[in-house]
């Protein structure tokens, strides 16, 4: 991934979802039938990845440059112990995307309908992906729903197909990702052996501390909430907003991370979700890691991080809390996008209700 993001790169939760699929384009199908506006249809959980499965490879945002990361990312999808299957156009570029617009969507509306394939995950991050939402063909995702991962700009794909269809998906490591332990462990128990997994950083590694000071949780208001997980990348996530793309946060816990971006651009998608009414209804809200976002050069006053996410999400009285290992960081957790679960603000958790695949 690069430095910087733009260049990198359900049942309760669907309750109150009523009608069928809100209306888009699809390659190979006729559009879905219209629903209520911002509702999401009935929850859909894809068949949980065993070793053996064959995962399909695809790259819906940057292009990969070099052979080395591909080869990486395929040696450490083997290593899970899946086969793997390389999207048509996973070396493909278009400027800096991996492949056309019709290209990238045509290598997931493929993996979806390929029945050798159990799962999708996408070899990188970046930008473009909400390039092509507009193009998956999510009756075809419906009638042949699998597991789907990614983070970063993935974001727009993991929200836009489960709001389109209902499919949990995930945000989750991609391939190219570094897969230590505790990726490894999380993305074990959420995707391979459908455990109702507890979320929680780290505790207690102090190193040469008095204190423990890495992966810290803050809490900004206490309390326990309940409700689908929705959310991502901040950045990208606002930029769905107005969309039919973007999800249902009625009673949602929305998680969000960011990396690399001025705090005055914070605080400007931060009041894009404000102002399109998207904080209004929430059950709880997880800030996860907004990795190198400060004030910027020449900067002689500027709010403080802590001080926008006081502004924004107080006024709310709901619980929050910051510091989950979410983001654009080594070791990160996957969150099933869609998945009823549970959050603690005062013990800095969130626990899956049931699990996020069959």
């Amino acid at each position: 991934m690069t430095a910087s993001r733009r260049h990198l790169l359900t049942g309760a939760a669907a309750a109150a979802a009523l009608g069928a699929l809100s209306p888009a384009r699809a390659q190979t199908a006729a559009p879905a039938r219209a629903a209520r506006p911002n509702a999401a249809p009935e929850p859909l959980r894809a068949r949980r990845l065993r070793p053996g499965d064959t995962i399909a490879l695809v790259s819906p945002a940057n292009a990969t440059y070099e052979r080395e990361p591909l080869e990486i990312a395929v040696e450490s999808l083997e290593a899970l112990g899946f086969k793997v299957k390389l999207g048509a156009n996973v070396r493909g570029r278009y400027g800096q995307f991996g492949g056309t617009d019709v290209q990238r969507a045509a290598d997931i509306n493929d993996a979806f309908a390929d029945d050798e394939v159990a799962g999708i995950l996408a070899l990188t991050g970046g930008s473009g992906c909400n390039r092509i939402v507009d193009k998956l063909n999510y009756a075809l995702i419906r009638r042949k729903p699998k597991f789907f991962g990614g983070f970063s700009d993935l974001t727009s794909l993991v929200n836009a197909i489960h709001k389109q269809t209902g499919l949990i998906t995930f945000h989750c490591p991609v391939a190219g990702s570094e897969w230590n332990e505790f990726s490894l462990q999380h993305f074990r128990a959420v995707a391979m052996d459908a455990q109702a997994d507890l979320l929680q950083n780290p505790q207690g590694e102090r190193g040469a501390h008095l204190v423990q000071r890495e992966d810290r949780i803050s809490t900004l208001r206490p309390g326990l909430a309940r409700g689908p997980l929705v959310g991502g990348n901040l950045a990208v996530l606002s930029s769905l907003a107005g969309s039919p793309y973007f999800p249902d946060t009625r009673g949602a816990i929305l998680f969000l991370e960011e990396v690399n971006e001025y705090i005055y651009r914070v605080d400007r998608m931060l009041s894009t979700l404000r102002l399109c009414g998207a904080l209004d209804q929430l059950a709880g809200v997880v800030l996860g890691k907004f990795t190198q976002c400060g004030p910027g050069d020449g900067s002689y006053g500027t709010l403080t991080l802590d001080e926008v996410f006081d502004d924004y999400f107080l006024p709310l009285n709901i619980p929050v809390y910051r510091g989950a290992m979410i983001g654009h960081i080594k070791r990160k957790f996957t969150v099933p996008v869609g998945q009823p679960a549970e959050m603690d603000a005062t013990a800095g958790t969130v626990r899956l209700l049931s699990p996020a695949v069959i």
